[in-house]
């Protein structure tokens, strides 16, 4: 199991942000999150990715418990923020071998290629990131998450303000991710959800409200759209 959660809550002040969540996500699988804005996705994500601690329950990346084994667990996971965190004013190539640098990448130069071809970076890999249209720069961020080969990789509302065209290329790069490895992917979305992932978890409020194969939900009736629908009702 590529990251197992077993009661997991988070509680911010007297705001309980996440309330005893479990969650098993295999290898090879797009989950997707998918919920209100403030429903608890971001913080859920950084719980795995050992930005900060669970208030109680645990979680395990590739078996290693992100607390008891937090630099095994981080090295499993890359991970882009809602706000992609690039360094504008460095070039594509120098961004990413700085990034594999950061992960003691032996071969630098040759992670760095195959990465750029891996993600479509080929026409703007020469340029300065602050150059690159967001599309792009979206591009950069998932090849820095990836650059070390991670096992899991999160992706925190990664096609949000994209064009029409980049949320078409965007997409089909995660798609082609998640065939070799776990891929959760927070949004609010609900098409991207149906375009990108092979299972859904709708979380609302800090819990989980509902989760299963996206085949089944198109079973339910109304399918995804009436389920997403009744969580911005309830909100």
């Amino acid at each position: 199991m590529a990251i197992s959660i077993q009661h997991v809550s988070k509680q911010f002040g007297n705001q309980m942000a996440l309330s005893d969540i479990s969650l098993e996500i295999p290898s090879a699988q797009v989950l997707g999150l998918l919920g209100p804005n403030g429903a608890g996705k971001s913080t859920l994500m950084r719980l795995i990715s050992g930005y900060f601690p669970a208030s109680s329950g645990s979680v395990s990346v590739c078996g290693f418990d992100v607390l008891d084994e937090p630099m095994q667990a981080r090295s499993c996971v890359g991970y882009l923020p809602e706000h992609n965190p690039i360094h504008t004013d460095m070039f594509v190539r120098e961004y990413l071998e700085y990034a594999a640098g950061l992960h003691g990448i032996k071969n630098v130069s040759s992670a760095v290629n195959a990465m750029i071809e891996k993600v479509g970076l080929q026409p703007e890999a020469h340029k300065i990131i602050g150059q690159l249209s967001k599309g792009y720069r979206q591009r950069v961020g998932i090849a820095q998450a990836l650059i070390h080969d991670p096992k899991v990789l999160i992706l925190d509302e990664p096609t949000s303000g994209l064009d029409p065209i980049q949320l078409v290329d965007i997409r089909a790069l995660i798609r082609k991710v998640g065939r070799e490895r776990t891929v959760i992917l927070s949004t609010h979305i609900m098409q991207e959800v149906e375009e990108v992932c092979d299972r859904v978890v709708l979380i609302h409020h800090g819990v989980i409200v509902a989760d299963d194969a996206l085949s089944e939900f198109a079973n339910r009736p109304g399918g995804l759209e009436s389920a997403f629908h009744e969580l911005e009702v309830r909100s």
